[in-house]
């Protein structure tokens, strides 16, 4: 190595440390002059040796790449939403929830919930090698050019670090950093940013990263993600994160009661406003990283963890009118119209109204002055009516008895909180709405058609369904308003590689009620093909891990309509994957099929996904709980003393992980 080379790797040492400092520890150790000067030093050197160039560079955070389309990428470990609490009440519920499913004592961690945009950063060999916004929990855009600009993200890490790892956290606008953003504007005679978390999500989606280095966003980190960590437990985790150069709140706490954890929410829910950054709640984390694996997941949340929410922000304005609006599955929601009010940095005019329930509980009246509420939920909510302000001539509100657009008489099935139209075929929005369903990003993710091209298409009478989709024209579509040729091609184009989104997705894209993502996968990975779910009954569809009744019976009825028969129908002449592909059957058998299988323990050779993925690859339903229907447990060292009680009791047979291996082999 020559003189240059070291003087240069001694430069980028030194400012990293330094930016380290600054940044992080909040502690700087040389001032802003001298740090500009080392640095300028350092971009004439790599100037003048361009050979001795390296992305990660101090000099590099200055930004400059532009991205006109981020890249859609998967996330290596899906990023899961927290389920919301917002008393006492529901942490004591949960509590009990977790410890009716895991023995010993349990451990929590507190963190501040950042009021920030999710990010995940992936680490191989100390490097930051990819940066991805949380997306849809399965798929996020690649910002990484964008994040590297933000001072506080570590480029290279230091210590014991594992070799590959992903960190969770949320990059956010320290209110500092967005008010004088905002005085900037003000003073050129721009409009002022509505609030921190916005303008840090939008910031990270700028084509130009220069312009990002501009803005003055920090990154907080709270969850180490991956395989052999070498960790036990999440304020572990946090501990070892702050040591590899990564800034984690010192907020975090560690306790050993409920108690505890209420009184770390009461007094963040008064200190938070000191702090420099916006913060709307408190994240309860289990400790011990075995006791989060034994607790496991929802279909939507992680079963250790729960977010709670402080008080919500209220606003009063006046009620000016209600509509109703019809969705793909035919659900009527009343909306309310207000009167503009800012709630929570956005400027609201409408709310929900959820259902007539919801109306005639709360005798929400047209003319009433009404409380908004923007808490867990983005869509603010009604929350009381301010009756010493009601009207004279108030009259009580009348729910709607016949659908708004095809005026067929709604319907309200026994259990049910909203009404429908029944009219599957004949109601427009209904139609509308399933076709923008299906061509969905989550879905079948057309490029090149959009929703409001989709209502364009069924008003033109074009397509009635979306299987009308794949005999379009190029000439049926160029005359349309807003299309150019080059559009035209561009869908004909998308729509036709939608013939290979696989399976699981085309199951998701039919949009039968109450078939989400994670139980079209359940549905698609059980029966393996369209046709074999066509004929399955409630009794068989039941016995699919997490399928309900109700699902079950939604299913059944979509396949009894026989336009919904001939619609998949033509959907399988036109190529559209309607099995699993080979590749995806490769190891699934029908060994475990209707069994019920318990996992329990640690586990030397397999992680507890990797043995939940072989069960339900041959046909085996994971449940969470022991019962007399447990066909057997997979145990592993520290199996709780009364689960394996239970079993004893149950006369449930025990396996350990080498013993159900060779059951299934």
């Amino acid at each position: 190595m020559n003189s240059i080379e070291e003087h240069i790797l001694k430069l980028r040492n030194e400012l990293n440390e330094h930016n380290y400092n600054y940044y992080v520890l909040d502690n700087p150790s040389i001032s802003d002059l001298e740090f500009d000067l080392k640095l300028k030093e350092l971009e004439a050197l790599e100037h003048q040796h361009p050979e001795f160039f390296d992305m990660n560079s101090p000099t590099q955070r200055v930004g400059g790449e532009i991205t006109k389309n981020f890249e859609t990428i998967p996330h290596e470990h899906r990023m899961y939403s927290l389920d919301n609490s917002y008393s006492k009440e529901d942490l004591l519920d949960w509590e009990t929830r977790i410890q009716k499913m895991i023995d010993g004592d349990i451990q929590y961690v507190c963190e501040l919930k950042y009021d920030g945009a999710s990010i995940s950063l992936t680490y191989e060999n100390g490097i930051l090698t990819k940066a991805v916004t949380r997306g849809d929990g399965y798929q996020g855009d690649n910002i990484t050019a964008n994040v590297k600009t933000i001072k506080s993200v570590p480029l290279k890490l230091k210590g014991d670090y594992p070799l590959k790892f992903d960190i969770r956290g949320e990059i956010i606008l320290p209110i500092d950093g967005f008010n004088k953003m905002n005085e900037e504007r003000i003073e050129i005679g721009e409009e002022p940013y509505r609030n921190p978390r916005n303008t840090a999500s939008g910031s990270l989606k700028l084509q130009d990263s220069s312009e990002v280095a501009k803005r003055p966003l920090d990154c907080l980190l709270y969850n180490l993600t991956g395989h052999h960590l070498g960790i036990q437990t999440q304020f572990e985790g946090l501990l070892k994160a702050r040591e590899w150069g990564f800034k984690v709140p010192n907020a975090s706490k560690l306790v050993y009661s409920i108690d505890e954890v209420l009184d770390f929410i009461s007094y963040w829910d008064v200190n938070r406003h000191d702090l420099p950054y916006e913060t709307d709640g408190v994240v309860i984390k289990v400790n011990s990283l075995d006791q989060q694996e034994e607790l496991g997941y929802t279909a939507k949340s992680p079963r250790w963890a729960m977010a709670y929410k402080f008080k919500a922000e209220r606003v009063s304005t006046r009620l000016n009118s209600i509509s109703y609006q019809v969705g793909r599955t035919g659900a009527i929601t009343p909306v309310a119209n207000l009167e503009p009010i800012e709630l929570a940095g956005t400027i609201v005019k409408r709310a929900s109204l959820h259902n007539a329930d919801q109306i005639e509980k709360l005798d929400i009246r047209v003319g009433d002055e009404v409380y908004v509420e923007k808490g867990g939920e983005i869509i603010p909510k009604i929350i009381a009516v301010d009756l010493s302000l009601r009207p004279f001539h108030s009259t009580p509100t009348e729910y709607i008895t016949k659908c708004p657009e095809c005026e067929t008489p709604l319907v309200r099935q026994e259990g049910e909180a909203q009404h429908y139209c029944p009219n599957y075929n004949g109601c427009k929005p209904q139609i509308i709405g399933r076709i923008q369903h299906y061509i969905s990003r989550k879905a079948m993710d057309i490029e090149g058609l959009g929703g409001e091209t989709v209502a364009l298409l069924v008003n033109q009478g074009l397509i009635d369904n979306y299987s009308d989709l794949y005999e379009l024209t190029k000439e049926q579509i160029v005359p349309l308003e807003r299309m150019a040729e080059k559009s035209a091609d561009n869908l004909i184009s998308g729509i036709e590689q939608s013939k290979s989104i696989p399976f699981e997705r085309v199951m998701y894209a039919l949009g039968i009620r109450y078939v989400g993502e994670t139980v079209a996968k359940k549905l698609a990975k059980h029966y393996k093909s369209i046709d074999a779910i066509a004929i399955a009954s409630i009794d068989d569809l039941v016995n699919v891990d997490e399928i309900g009744i109700k699902i079950a019976q939604s299913v059944v009825e979509f396949f009894v309509s026989e336009k919904n028969t001939y619609i998949v129908g033509r959907l399988k002449q036109f190529g559209i994957q309607l099995e699993m592909s080979a590749e995806q059957l490769v190891g699934q058998t029908n060994k475990l099929e209707g069994q019920s299988i318990v996992i329990s323990g640690v586990f030397e050779t397999l992680s507890r996904d990797e043995l939940k993925k072989i069960i339900e690859d041959n046909g085996g339903k994971v449940s969470s709980s022991i019962s007399s229907k447990t066909s057997f447990i997979v145990a592993g060292d520290n199996m709780g003393p009364s689960k394996k009680k239970k079993a004893e009791d149950l006369n449930v047979l025990l396996l350990n992980e080498y013993e159900f291996l060779q059951k299934i082999t």
